[in-house]
């Protein structure tokens, strides 16, 4: 068979799995049947697999020189409830649950990946071992393979992530800070209802409801530096059940995103003064749940300008990106760990977690190329560097 034509099957077969995780996809930690077809595929071609207590999820590798460097790729595999509207022929199949953030898209370019090292194993000057994560969207899905040790050894870790504002054969990073630390909070808010004819009697939640939407508004306006970035956002907002009770209680959730561990540690404790001054002042009470996500992906520079010039040589177009405020739990393995995270173009024309979001398959094959050649380039120069 000719090199163009083992070129074009291989293409077939990732886009023809991307299609099938797609129509089968499966929440954080619930990737059960996912797991099982990446190790079959794996198997297929005669690929490690590592015995790890992980639920789901799957870390595989493939050796060349045996007391050479390791490093680690990885890819993730989970999808998000949202109903698709996507329209493509392989839609989902599991109604409420679609993968919108492109994790079958990211699967599939890992997986070839896999098969391209496996071809060429015995130039290999060390091991690549090949992460499938499961639960990124939890936002701790990184930390449980970090927890199984599998990551002891690893000198340098690459990761990516679709883009569809990006151009299909685009490769994109920045050194430092590339996306947001992601916080989730609730506040609970505890009052006193009343008859809404008499509101005197009561102490009503929902002002003091839109008290604490209106403060928290001015906290990356007014407490943050202008050179600082970060967003605090309100996503829900419940009080009451009908027109003409005042409610005794209220609950307020949202998220806040930032790139600098100063201004991460401060929003919290400014919540707190803003609240406690809020609930003498209505005379009620006010509960601060806060649940820490992923902190920022803070690419090493060195390796980013590396990964970068190897998408260069790769015939593909290296861009210097913004920070974005998305989250991305790579950053787990980073805080043990140098590497760099790249965005890959998929020419979509929606967001990442919009129901209509699609990603170009003609993406994946080029994308398992350049990893395969990043895997090759990395080892080679941690060996050089001994």
């Amino acid at each position: 068979m000719s090199q163009t034509s083992e070129t074009q099957l291989l293409e077939q077969q990732l886009i023809a799995f991307r299609h099938d995780l797609h129509r089968h996809p499966e929440l954080s930690f619930e990737e059960v049947e996912t797991t099982k077809k990446i190790k079959a595929a794996l198997e297929e071609k005669k690929i490690k697999i590592l015995n790890l207590p992980l639920k789901t999820g799957v870390v595989a590798e493939v050796s060349g020189k045996e007391d050479g460097p390791v490093i680690a790729l990885r890819s993730d595999i989970d999808a998000l409830p949202i109903h698709e509207q996507s329209g493509v022929a392989f839609t989902s199949e599991n109604d409420g649950v679609m993968h919108a953030c492109g994790h079958d898209f990211h699967t599939s370019t890992l997986l070839g990946t896999a098969y391209l090292l496996k071809d060429h194993e015995d130039e290999l000057q060390g091991t690549v071992r090949l992460i499938f994560q499961p639960g990124e969207e939890s936002g701790h899905g990184a930390e449980s393979v970090v927890k199984t040790g599998v990551l002891d050894d690893v000198k340098v870790i690459f990761g990516l992530h679709n883009d569809p504002t990006l151009k299909v054969g685009e490769i994109g990073s920045r050194h430092h800070a590339l996306t947001a630390g992601v916080d989730r909070f609730e506040i609970h808010i505890n009052a006193k209802g009343a008859h809404a004819a008499r509101p005197y009697e009561g102490k009503d939640p929902i002002v003091i409801l839109a008290q604490v939407i209106n403060v928290f508004q001015s906290i990356v306006s007014r407490n943050i530096a202008s050179t600082e970035n970060a967003v605090v956002s309100i996503t829900q907002v419940h009080a009451g059940n009908t027109w003409n009770v005042i409610p005794a209680s209220a609950f307020v959730e949202g998220t806040v995103r930032t790139f600098s561990k100063d201004v991460r540690a401060y929003i919290p404790e400014r919540f707190r003064t803003i609240l406690n001054g809020i609930a003498e002042t209505f005379e009620s009470e006010i509960e601060l749940k806060w649940f820490p996500g992923p902190p920022s992906v803070e690419n090493d520079p060195e390796w980013t300008d590396f990964a970068l010039d190897v998408a260069g040589k790769e015939g593909l177009t290296p861009k210097l990106l913004e920070p974005t405020s998305i989250g991305e739990d790579f950053a787990f393995y980073q805080e043990s760990l140098i590497g760099a995270f790249v965005m890959v173009g998929s020419g979509g024309p929606y967001a990442l977690h919009h129901p209509k979001f699609r990603a170009d398959d003609h993406a994946i094959y080029p994308t398992s190329r350049y990893f395969e050649s990043l895997a090759i380039e990395a080892l080679k120069k941690l060996t050089a560097s001994v």
